[in-house]
């Protein structure tokens, strides 16, 4: 049983994540510092992984824009999983005609490519920032999860536990936290934090596309985004260094939420 938990994916995701968020000990160069007399310049002594057009360190931008990535996946995954769970169980505690009538409006945002969502979202906000991509990939991102929770919290409703909070006095928000949160948990973990990988796939989509983050804030998109000049200026690096750490850390948060989604079948508890 154990050779087939993702430990490997777990221990890769932990150094990456400790590295972009402790690189300020073992990074010198300031990842915004443009050096124009060391554009373009490929691996080598001084710069590991090369410059970008712009002069700035690659190695540095690396790990400074894995923050910023990281964050997105995180604080979107949160805005996300909060939705879902308020919404599902909303629709799972609702007489039939509510449920009917939040499960229809479930369908509808369903119905809306997410990728346009975000785009449409964005353009509302104005010019893109880490909190605002951050809040509308999240908005976006959590009809999936909240049908799952409707699902899990029909079936537990009615148990006596919940029914003697209601008779005691307990709120929705306490009944939702204490009782039914702990036990449909299980079953959406896997899909949280496949949202995190989505949230940063969507954060590179949207940079690369040249609607997210501007160049001058650095994330592993933004750096993606320079991909069409670094192949016309021959400047391989620039895709081969933020393209695999966004690879690794993607692959390792699939192998993750994979694993969870097979473990994830356990019997609720009444705790």
């Amino acid at each position: 049983m154990n050779k087939k938990k993702p430990v490997l994916a777990v221990v890769i995701l932990l150094i990456i994540v400790a590295g972009c968020f402790a690189c300020g000990f073992f990074v010198g160069k300031d990842p915004a510092y443009p050096d124009l007399k060391n554009c373009n310049q490929p691996p080598g002594k001084e710069f590991l992984f090369g410059t970008d057009p712009m002069g700035r360190d690659v190695f540095s931008m690396l790990w400074h824009g894995g923050q910023v990535s990281l964050f997105i996946g995180a604080v979107s995954t949160i805005v996300s999983t909060a939705v879902a769970m308020v919404f599902g169980t909303l629709s799972g505690c609702a007489p039939k005609w509510g449920d009917g009538l939040l499960m229809r409006l479930l369908e509808i945002f369903l119905s809306i490519p997410n990728l346009l969502a975000v785009i449409f979202l964005q353009a509302v906000l104005g010019k893109a920032t880490v909190v605002s991509i951050s809040f509308v990939i999240g908005i976006t991102g959590w009809m999936s999860i909240a049908k799952v929770v409707r699902t899990k919290v029909r079936q537990l409703k009615n148990s006596g536990y919940v029914t003697a909070s209601k008779c005691m006095g307990g709120g929705f928000f306490y009944i939702l936290w204490k009782h039914l949160r702990p036990n449909f948990m299980p079953s959406i973990m896997f899909m949280v934090v496949m949202n995190v990988r989505n949230a940063i796939i969507a954060e590179s989509t949207l940079s690369f596309m040249g609607l997210g983050l501007p160049v001058e804030s650095i994330s592993w998109g933004s750096m993606l985004s320079m991909a069409e000049d670094a192949l016309l200026g021959n400047s391989w690096w620039m895709i081969l260094f933020p393209g695999g750490f966004l690879l690794v850390t993607l692959f390792c948060i699939t192998s993750i939420g994979d694993y969870l989604r097979k473990s994830g079948n356990q019997k609720p508890s009444n705790l």
